[in-house]
């Protein structure tokens, strides 16, 4: 397996984005070393394929607000049925690929401090596309949701089965806080979390843990999943940042 020309993190605002550091921890923890890091700040579509056109060979992004949803049918890539949009992408021979993996990195994040997402009750404020991923994968995990309306409503989806009107929340997020460290709403529940982080957060911090997860996920989803056994595990790379 070779390393991109590549790896990094797309989108508006991510000088704070520990992203790129994550892809060499994992990169290097899997001997792929010669990749180069790249912060693609893009505010739009126009302005991200300018800067990959930009960019010659192999290409592994992260991608965060507000490209999670536009750019990826001008690149041939489909989200999952239901989410409907990517947070991963990869462009490998210049065919593109992508991946969700919002979802699954915050199942393994809530795992790594205690909470259980089958028979739990997760209260969710927003409707955007983590907000859909997350919903997804705890509704598939057995877990219940009360959705909470914010700026966007969570709309009707695959976690259709798993939506209580009321009840006491186990753990609880705020998906309309503003990015790069970005003030929540206090929701009622046992725990509240947060996805938003800055340079000043720590990897004691859930959303650095959540991060570290969901871009775990894309090396097992996306990036390698032939060599699934070689990559290194949550804890081990929390270790590292």
């Amino acid at each position: 397996m070779d390393a991109p020309a590549y790896w990094g993190v797309a989108g508006h605002p991510v000088s704070h984005s520990i992203t790129p550091k994550l892809f060499s921890i994992v990169g290097g923890a899997m001997g792929l070393v010669q990749a180069e890091q790249i912060f693609v700040e893009a505010s739009g579509d126009e302005e991200f394929y300018s800067k990959i056109e930009m960019l010659e060979g192999d290409l592994w992004l992260s991608c965060t607000t507000p490209l999670k949803h536009s750019p990826h049918s001008k690149l041939g890539v489909k989200g999952p049925k239901g989410i409907n949009a990517i947070n991963q992408l990869m462009r490998s021979s210049g065919v593109w690929k992508g991946a969700s993996t919002d979802g699954a990195g915050f199942v393994s994040a809530c795992r790594h401090i205690g909470v259980e997402p089958s028979g739990s009750i997760l209260r969710i404020r927003g409707g955007g596309s983590t907000a859909r991923s997350i919903a997804a994968a705890w509704s598939s995990e057995g877990g219940s949701i009360i959705p909470e309306r914010g700026r966007r409503e969570l709309v009707r989806g695959p976690w259709d089965y798993s939506i209580l009107e009321s009840g006491n929340a186990d753990i609880s997020i705020d998906l309309d806080s503003a990015p790069a460290g970005g003030k929540s709403v206090e929701l009622e529940s046992d725990i509240q979390v947060s996805i938003s982080y800055d340079e000043s957060s720590s990897k004691s911090e859930f959303a650095i843990i959540m991060v570290a997860a969901q871009h775990l996920e894309a090396w097992h989803s996306l990036f390698a999943p032939k060599d699934e056994k070689k990559i290194p595990s949550l804890e081990d790379v929390l270790s590292h940042l």
